[in-house]
């Protein structure tokens, strides 16, 4: 409480008892899949657009090398084109893919990740100086017997700097730098002969010794003035060029007194020097087993595949495209179930076209957090100039999050046209879905009149209460918000006057979803309810730090049969 000491008037803000929620995001996509370049370890890469994932991770892939596990680039562009706009991204490549490379006198630069894409990356070397200045005089010290050198301007210098004695036009030799303190500079060996010029125009010089580098791959460019080999500097190469979105750098240290040129090139008099890289490898990809794509890991920024995704938190919608091996769909579910935050969308196998080989395939999933979309679209293949299939989760995932912010997460996607989708792999009829849907196998058709739609919008469960995927999604969108929205509550008193804050805020939060259309009911009371206290929970619940609060809510469902009954009516 504040403390008053003098006669006045006052004024203090305090808190209503209730805090607004800020509902989460649904409609953040994450895809697993393998791609022409980018890491394959680590966090996955986010991305906004379709030219920046082309930027990071490449373009098309090609089916005569990658085969069935070429889809990845065209589930992402199909994403963004029916309404994504926000998606994480990670690749996976073949254990037998290898990073391109090339080796210097005492510098081996790599490709930031593996893949033949590295083959096409050049270094560029130039000799560079941060700057020179002249020695204005020089003092022994009588205690260490060394010369101490003033410096007309030290501040390009460094501890450690190799420098470059001049005389006139002419390099006379090389000497480091032992300490530099104000304009004071110390060498490790003694100066052969007098270097002091304190002329107007000096003719004897010393020149820090640096190089300059341009990284060009492709359309990417990177330059870094000024680099570095002395490890003590803030310009030490192995810090510089990490900062590279290209190329790796190891370094063996450089013991003897030489120009940069000499250590990396092996010539100290040479201007400029070219290296290409090579031996990139993208590896075998057209056979590799499904571990590449499950990932593992368990150090934080080391995961692959799938294991990457425990790092983040804000993804909803989940596919690895093209991939429909039992073992790989049954991961993406594990994986989504036991976060319980997200829903997993799944390609139906493109030869598999009989209905019977549906549910077969259908029989391998029974979970609420997963939905199987067949058949697959048609596009038009920018690698290979020619129309093909594509599996249709990147679509998919787009019609979601489309939905998601025209309507709300509590509408079906269904009955959503897909866009830049040419055909189907094949046509069912109202027949052929009569045996599917129930099931839970969600069909993409080309109504007559309506173009290709997303005719289907169940789960792969078998439990009723969960088969909608508009009502999974919803639940997921509530439990989510609620517990990232009350953290607040955490560690406060647990009495009387915190169960009530929590509840106006659950309250008020659940009140504005059923005025959204999300909750059904004729009043508030019957679309949802929110009860703590003394009911709820037991005095050991309070003892021991729990506060539980019990939630019901009564969630909208797709008007998925539309019937109408007709007779005949004669006017009397």
């Amino acid at each position: 409480m504040a403390e008053y000491l003098s006669p006045g008037v006052y004024v203090e803000e305090f808190e209503s008892g209730m805090r607004g929620m800020e509902g989460v995001s649904t409609s953040t996509a994450g895809f697993v899949g393998m791609a022409e370049k980018g890491p394959v370890s680590g966090t996955p890469e986010f991305i906004t657009s379709f030219s920046e994932y082309r930027r990071k991770f490449g373009g098309y892939l090609s089916e005569n090398t990658h085969g069935g596990n070429r889809f990845l680039p065209y589930a992402v562009e199909s994403f963004f084109n029916n309404g994504g706009s926000r998606a994480y991204i990670m690749r996976v490549a073949p254990e037998d893919a290898k990073a391109a490379s090339a080796a210097m006198s005492s510098l081996v630069i790599t490709a930031k990740n593996p893949g033949k894409w590295g083959n096409n990356i050049k270094v560029k070397v130039y000799a560079s100086s941060k700057g020179k200045t002249q020695l204005l005089k020089a003092e022994t010290d009588a205690i260490t017997a060394t010369t101490i050198y003033t410096a007309k301007n030290a501040s390009f210098f460094e501890a450690g700097d190799v420098v470059a004695l001049i005389d006139g036009d002419q390099t006379v030799g090389y000497n480091r730098v032992a300490k530099v303190q104000g304009a004071a500079i110390t060498f490790e060996n003694e100066l052969e002969g007098d270097f002091v010029d304190a002329n107007l125009v000096p003719t004897k010089v010393i020149a820090a010794c640096n190089v300059d580098f341009d990284i060009l791959c492709d359309d990417e460019a990177e330059q870094f003035a000024g680099v570095s080999l002395n490890i003590a500097s803030t310009d030490y190469i192995g810090s510089k060029l990490g900062k590279s979105a290209l190329i790796n750098v190891e370094i063996q240290p450089v013991d003897e007194i030489c120009p940069p040129m000499l250590a990396i090139a092996g010539d100290a008099e040479a201007k400029s020097a070219t290296f290409s890289l090579a031996g990139g490898f993208d590896g075998d990809c057209k056979k590799q087993d499904d571990g590449i794509y499950i990932g593992g890991g368990d150090a934080p920024g080391k995961r692959t595949g799938l294991a990457a995704f425990e790092e983040i938190t804000n993804v909803s919608i989940m596919a690895i495209p093209g991939i429909t091996s039992a073992a790989v769909q049954l991961a993406l579910v594990s994986h989504c179930s036991l976060l319980a935050s997200r829903f997993a969308v799944l390609d139906m196998p493109l030869e598999n076209v009989k209905p019977a080989d549906l549910l077969k395939h259908r029989e391998i999933v029974d979970s609420d957090y997963a939905a199987m979309y067949a058949p697959w679209l048609q596009v038009y293949d920018m690698a290979a100039k020619k129309p093909a299939y594509i599996p249709p989760s990147g679509a998919v995932i787009g019609i979601y999050a489309r939905s998601d912010q025209t309507r709300g997460v509590h509408k079906a996607p269904a009955n959503e046209v897909v866009n830049n989708c040419l055909g189907l792999s094949c046509l069912y009829n109202k027949g052929e879905q009569d045996v599917l849907n129930p099931a839970g196998v969600n069909l993409i058709r080309a109504l007559p009149g309506q173009g290709i739609r997303v005719w289907g919008g169940r789960t792969c469960t078998s439990n009723s209460l969960w088969k909608y995927v508009n009502v999974r999604r919803l639940f997921i969108y509530l439990e989510e918000t609620i517990k990232s929205q009350t953290n607040w509550a955490v560690f406060e008193p647990n009495d009387e006057v915190l169960w009530l804050r929590v509840q106006r805020t659950i309250t008020s939060f659940l009140r504005d979803m059923y005025r959204s259309g999300a909750l059904v009911g004729s009043t508030e009371d019957e679309a949802f309810f929110v009860n703590i206290g003394h009911d709820t929970m037991t005095q050991s619940d309070i003892l021991n730090g729990r506060l539980i609060c019990v939630i019901g809510v009564a969630p909208s469902r797709p008007a998925e049969f539309v019937i109408f009954r007709i007779t005949q009516y004669m006017k009397e």
